[in-house]
């Protein structure tokens, strides 16, 4: 076997020009999200959509990876990325790279989008394009339910720069005394309990233009700008821009000296709240320098850190323009249904009928085709209340603010059965809701552990203690994706519900490792992280090689979100060099370069971006025919397999194993969705031919659900 490190060419497959950046490469992903926004073929209310989660997404960008990067600047780290890079040196290229992005995304919300929404009956107005008695409306409505509740904040000598809150949308206004013939800055936060888009009622939107109106409105930074006359009274207004600030929102919790993890996260939130350091800057194009100058200084940013846009700021907030009822500007709408195996207990009670079913086979559910109501839920619901459970364990990393699961566990503990539950704390930005859901499954008697330290506990899994007869049998739920019932509608998740003995026996181990001072070293079944994942995957790409090296096929098929772990991308190159055949589905990140000769000829990447976010993880081993198929929680990052508890099981029914082979023979033959990821780094979206129909991923998967 060749050695990781080089191959017959010589080549040192580590070597940084075989990477991609992890920062850039995510940028690409988010401009596939873009694309999304872009593409005529998008119904237009989804085109909002992805205009905001666009957005979104660059926040959380620039709240976490951005800041770390500053923060890796400010402390003089040289360590280099993946790719062979500094800090700021990767600064400066996202920079370069998302500028030309977010230009793009506000031209094209401006110029197009906003007229294709007024063919729809959409108006999305400016204040100047109001008529007399929408104005009068519009200010009566300012000084009624807007007005009480600003608070301007002057700037003086007396009045320091005021604090500028992570996310806020801002006013900076400059105002004349006439009295001292003197110009003043002051700034107005326009708080979040208000809407962002003002509307206007049916009888005066349906007077516009003569045209047909859905909804008429204007961006209430449009209305406060035009009313300042009531916070200035005796002021002469002389200019208005509107500004947004990111702020560092990433925790620092030292776990080693936190004496309570729970109370220690909570004092770090109350910091988030308030934010750490000023790390992006939007504005509006049209602001003068001295206005520009003023608020970059008091920010302490540099001006590599300011985004000019020409627009509305904020696109974030179109996503409120999905609730308007017109569904054919829309998808398609989609209800999960009851997997077939389970069709006959849509209208029985008795649990003993759920447990039945598993005792006669494993079940796969494909969220959201499936429904997770109807499967996992009821799974864990009907645990609770059946008399024969003894307990239930389960791992809780992002749950939904109303979870049926949690009210679930809450039950089963009233009804006297031993519950435990981790809940990891540390999911980022799910910090707060773990904690309050946490409290109140202590309060109810639940054992609630809050992970271990120096691990996130990123594993989804359940386990259900049943007395049955003579003995105690297992069930187990061996999931993708997180127990949210709400996401479980909008994420792809695969879930396996077994009551196989040995994976039983090993989520028994692997909870006892989570919950008391358990160091399992060998299961039976699963590949956990950080235990022995790691090794059992590169011995299995290894397995392939060897194959392909004694006249074998090697073949790997494996989809996941994100591929960035460097010693797994050498090793895959290292097959790659072996003749074995690699295809991988990668959502988001891919560090990995592909095509690359003498690298990476025989590996191929592609990305699926459509209504579903791709959230499950599948791994295919062909080894010599003995075919070998997981799902689980981990991608190949290595926080997932050196920083994480993660779990990752076989499938071992041959007609679930085929189930697995459909799901990815249809996303590694998609021409709709699918984008295929080039040696440069650059992605292109396939294409329906003369010879070949659109396939989209989704819609065909939905269709072969629909007809089950």
């Amino acid at each position: 076997m060749t050695s990781a490190k080089t191959t017959d060419l010589n080549i040192d497959l580590y070597d940084a020009q075989y990477y991609f950046n992890r920062e850039l490469s995510w940028l690409e992903f988010n401009r596939r999200v873009l694309h999304e926004a872009l593409d005529e073929r998008t119904p237009l209310l989804e085109r909002l959509k992805f205009m905001a989660i666009f957005s979104s997404n660059l926040d959380e960008f620039f709240m976490v990876r951005v800041a770390g990067l500053k923060q890796q600047v400010e402390a003089g780290v040289t360590k280099l990325s993946i790719d062979g890079l500094t800090p700021t040196e990767q600064l400066t290229a996202i920079g370069d790279r998302l500028r030309p992005m977010v230009q793009e995304q506000h031209q094209h919300c401006e110029q197009v989008l906003r007229k294709k929404l007024i063919n729809k009956g959409i108006h999305i107005l400016d204040y100047v394009d109001l008529n007399q008695e929408q104005r009068t409306y519009l200010n009566q409505f300012f000084e009624e339910h807007i007005f009480p509740v600003l608070t301007p904040l002057a700037v003086d000598p007396s009045h320091p720069f005021p604090y500028i809150s992570n996310l806020s949308l801002n006013l900076a206004v400059v105002v004349k005394d006439p009295d001292l013939d003197e110009e003043l800055f002051a700034r107005i936060k326009i708080p979040r309990v208000l809407s962002r888009f003002i509307p206007l009622p049916k009888e005066l939107g349906q007077r516009l233009r003569g045209k047909v109106v859905v909804w008429t409105g204007i961006p209430i930074e449009q209305l406060i700008t035009h009313n300042l006359e009531y916070l200035f009274p005796g002021m002469n207004i002389q200019e208005c821009y509107v500004f947004r600030v990111t702020r560092n929102a990433d925790l620092e919790v030292e776990e080693d000296e936190a004496d309570d993890l729970l109370l220690a996260i909570e004092k770090e939130l109350q910091k988030r709240r308030i934010g750490g350091s000023a790390v992006r800057l939007e504005i509006q194009s049209s602001v003068p320098e001295h206005i520009r100058s003023t608020i970059i200084g008091e920010l302490a940013l540099e001006a590599n850190d300011v985004y000019d846009i020409d627009g509305l700021l904020g696109l974030g907030n179109l996503m409120s323009f999905l609730a308007l009822p017109l569904p054919k500007l829309k998808d398609q709408s989609w209800s999960p249904i009851i997997p077939p195996k389970l069709h006959r207990l849509q209208n029985i009670e008795d649990g003993e009928d759920f447990f039945r079913l598993i005792r006669n086979g494993d079940l796969l559910v494909h969220h959201p085709y499936y429904s997770f109501s109807g499967s996992v839920q009821r799974l864990i619901t009907e645990a609770a209340s059946d008399p024969d459970v003894l307990a239930i364990k389960m791992t809780l990393y992002r749950t939904s603010g109303d979870s049926p699961i949690i009210k679930a566990l809450i039950a089963a503990a009233q009804n006297h059965k031993q519950v435990a539950v981790l809940v990891e704390l540390k999911a980022r930005f799910d910090e707060e809701n773990n904690i309050i859901w946490a409290r109140k499954l202590e309060n109810a008697g639940v054992h609630v552990v809050y992970g271990l330290v120096g691990l996130k506990t990123h594993t989804k899994i359940t386990l259900i203690v049943r007395q049955e007869e003579n003995k105690i049998r297992r069930y187990v739920h061996i999931g993708t994706g997180n127990y949210n019932p709400k996401t479980a509608k909008l994420y792809t998740d695969l879930g396996l519900i077994s009551c196989r003995e040995d994976l039983g026996a090993d989520l028994t181990d692997l909870f006892n490792f989570l919950t008391g001072y358990s160091r399992q070293k060998s299961y039976r079944k699963l590949l956990v992280a950080p235990v022995n994942m790691r090794d059992r995957m590169t011995a299995m790409i290894h397995r392939e090689m060897e194959h392909a090296q004694n006249g074998g096929k090697g073949r790997i098929v494996v989809k996941i979100n994100s591929l960035v772990d460097k010693q797994i991308i050498a090793t895959l190159y290292e097959a790659s060099n072996a003749g074995v055949e690699i295809d991988l589905i990668v959502r988001g990140i891919c560090c990995l370069r592909p095509g690359v000769k003498g690298v990476s000829e025989n590996i191929r990447v592609i990305s699926i971006i459509g209504r579903f976010l791709e959230h499950s993880r599948i791994f295919y081993f062909y080894n010599g025919g003995e075919e070998e198929v997981y799902i689980g929680s981990a991608d190949w990052m290595t926080r997932n397999l050196s920083r994480r508890v993660e779990a990752i099981t076989p499938i071992e029914d041959s007609s679930l194993t085929a189930d697995l082979h459909e799901i990815l023979g249809i996303m590694l033959a998609d021409n709709r969705q699918a984008w295929e990821l080039q040696p440069d780094g650059s992605y292109i979206q396939r294409k329906p031919s003369k010879d070949r129909q659109a396939q989209s991923t989704h819609k065909i998967l939905m269709e072969l659900v629909a007809g089950s």
